[in-house]
Formats: C-alpha cells, structure tokens, sequence
C-alpha cells in the first residue's frame, strides 16, 4: 500500500502550493500595476495604504478607491523528453480586487488613517479528469482575502512613516484522480476542501526629499497560513475502501509560510509632465523549504507527509513611467522582471511557475477635478521551461501566457 500512500498525500500536498510563487498577485493598484508595479516612492492614491502605508498622510484628503483585474492565465504542459503529448488549462477567468479609504484625518494634519482589503494571492487551473498529471491535479481554485488597517504620521515635511495590521483568510479546493478503478474502469478521486487564515504587518517609509524626487521603503512580514479542520474527502472501489479513512472522509492541519517582502522604491519627477519609477523587490521565499500535512485519521493509505519545496529567495526590478496630459487625462507604462522562487526538480502543474517578464500600460481621466477613472492592460509571459515534479515523477516544459485588464475609481472628500 505504499505507492496508494504516497500517490493519495501528494493531492493534500498540492493544496497548499497554491500559496506560491506562480499565484502571487501584484495587481493591488491600478496606476502601480500600468507602471510595470511600481509605488513605493510615489504616494499616487489611497492604494499607497498597500504599497507603502507611510504614504497615507501624504494624501490631499480622505479617498474612496476601488478596482478589479480580470485574470486568465494560460499554461501548456508540452511531455518530454518526447515531446508526443501536450496539455493545456482550459480559460477561466478570476477577478482578483482591491478597495482603499484613506488619507489625513483633517486638512493639513499629519495623521493619516486607512483601512484595505484586497487579495494578494489567488488563481485557479483547470487540467481536465484526463490528462496525463491527473494524479496530481485536475483542477484547483484559489482564494484570498487581506483585511490591513494602516495608521501613517508625518514627522516632518520630510519623513512619513505608517504601520498597518494584517488579517489574511481565504480557502483552496483540489480535485485529482487516484490510480484505482472500479470493475466498471472509473479512476479514485480525492478532494480536498480547506480554508485558511494568518496575521501579519505592514511598515513604511516615505521620503519627501524635494518636490522632484521621493523615496520608499515598504516591509511586509511574512504570514503564516495555517488551515485548520480541513476536509479531505475519497471515492475509491470497495475491494481498497477499508485501506482508507471510514466513509472516505477525515480532516487534517497544514500551514505554509506567505514570504516577508522588502521593496526600495525612487520616484522622479523629470519634467512637468514626466513621473519616472523604479522598484527593487527583495522576497524572502527560502521560508518555504517544506510542507507537511497532519492526517486527524491515518490508514494503510494515508500517512502524515513531510515533503521538501526548497524555494529559493528572489530579487525583481520593475520600472514606470506616468505622463500627464494636461489637467484630465495621463497615460503610464511599464515592465518587470521577477525571477521564480521555484527549483526545476520540484514545479508541480498546480503551480507551475518560471521567470515572468512583465510589460503593462494604462491611463487615467479626471472627469472632475476629484473623481478619477483607471484602467490596466497587464502582459505577463515566461520563457518555456523544462521542469520535474519528482514525488510524482512528472516531467514536462512548462509555459506560462496571461493579459490582465483592469479597471478602477477613486474619489477624494
């Protein structure tokens, strides 16, 4: 019964790589994510709450801010080393958001208080029942939610700083195939159900040195996720059920840790016109070495697992540009590059994940002077990487496409 144990863990296993590198989402502010995901000098909008709460008490006034991206990735699965067999996710789309209220308690106060609720993780992939990695995922869903209160004080004309709470909750399904049939031919399947919650901060600098030239720095802690009660569920034939929990069902804990994040922002104002950006983005992804899931029932088939991730940490540069067109309307552009936190012996198709080039765009209008309306075109592709799932001992190249729109609001009391 060894290879049912290990088959049957590796679907538990895969729930919680949802939390990684190919399903973080740098989609928390509509100008930021057109300028290649720049913002932590540049105060624009109440979404600084996320990209640097010392922000907050730089804004004109309180802000009402609002947005939603719509995400559709596509990745193919191409076998190799034959190259015979290929997969690919079928379309479905995810509407990840953002909401902000934020800025100075009064005219020319310096505190700043905000609240944002926006989700940082989250995506979904759909295999198909048949394809040949069915027996480690068919189809999973990922979602994710953070609550941040943020508190921001400007010391001096110079110097902000701000701090805000982290509530995280969200939970994950996956469905896979066990290599068991009935007499009828049908294939064991597993399901997993969970839901997931953490705590966290967030700190940040802002650094007014002239009107032209602004500095950031922003630190997220990590989060750990833990999901607690989770349900694992069983349909296998008869002759193995008693090889697995009574009713085919039991629960089980896990937690995996979300990574700290360091950003070091500059912003300069060229000309009248011209906003230059940059970020440098430090992820402490080496946290997540391993996952292990404790099993409220073990059987013959279902042992407690302890399985090696070994992400590595990671440096990613992105770049942004914002040019006003006058007093109403202005356009940005930008592009990223964010290496993977993944090693190629252990890509898992439920998280499938590579080095990402970014290039994005976008623009603003100002119908009155406080009510502005945003919009996104994000590009992300990688190049195609030949990877090795090996608990399964999956083999295959990998690539990732994806464009995101994105749309959003603002108003200033």
């Amino acid at each position: 019964m060894k290879k049912i144990s290990t088959i049957t863990a590796g679907a538990l296993l895969c729930s919680s790589v949802a939390f990684g590198g190919s399903f973080q989402l740098n989609l928390q502010g509509i100008r930021q994510t057109a300028m290649g995901g720049t913002g932590v000098a540049w105060p624009w909008d109440a979404s600084t709450i996320f990209f640097n709460p010392g922000g907050i008490s730089r804004l004109k006034g309180i802000q009402a801010y609002g947005s939603v991206n719509f995400v559709t990735p596509h990745v193919k699965y191409v076998q190799s080393p034959t190259g015979g067999y290929s997969a690919e996710t079928e379309s479905h789309t995810s509407t990840p958001f953002a909401i902000y209220v934020g800025g100075p308690i009064k005219k020319d106060s310096k505190l700043g208080i905000g609240v944002g609720i926006y989700t940082p993780f989250g995506s979904s992939a759909n295999w198909g029942n048949d394809w040949t990695g069915r027996y480690v995922v068919q189809n999973i869903s990922l979602q994710s939610i953070f609550i941040q209160p943020t508190v921001s004080y400007a010391i001096n004309d110079m110097i902000s700083v701000g701090a805000g709470f982290v509530y995280g909750f969200g939970s994950v399904k996956i469905d896979k195939a066990i290599p068991l049939e009935d007499v009828n031919g049908n294939e064991g399947q597993a399901r997993l159900d969970g839901k997931a919650n953490g705590l966290g901060f967030n700190l940040g600098v802002q650094i007014k040195a002239t009107e032209d030239l602004q500095f950031g720095v922003s630190y997220r802690s990590k989060v750990k996720m833990k999901v607690d009660d989770g349900d694992a569920t069983f349909s296998v034939p008869k002759s193995v059920a008693g090889n697995f929990p009574a009713n085919g069902a039991t629960s089980f804990t896990s937690q995996l840790p979300l990574p700290e994040i360091l950003t070091i922002g500059l912003g300069y104002k060229a000309t009248k016109a011209l906003t230059l950006q940059a970020d440098v983005v430090v992820a402490g992804w080496k946290t997540y070495d391993s996952l292990s899931f404790d099993f409220a029932e073990n059987t013959p088939a279902l042992k407690d697992t302890h399985d090696p991730r070994s992400y590595k940490n990671t440096v990613a540069v992105r770049l942004g540009a914002h040019y006003a067109l006058g007093n109403q309307f202005a356009v940005m552009a930008g592009g990223a590059y964010d290496p993977t936190p993944t090693q190629t012996h252990l890509v898992s198709p439920d998280a499938v994940d590579a080095n990402r080039l970014t290039l994005s765009c976008g623009a603003t209008y100002q119908p009155i002077p406080k009510l502005s309306i945003m919009a996104v075109l994000n590009y992300t592709t990688t190049p195609r990487r030949t990877v090795k799932y090996e608990p399964a001992n999956l083999q295959g190249d990998y690539q990732i496409k994806s464009l995101l729109p994105g749309i959003g609001i603002s108003y200033t009391f």
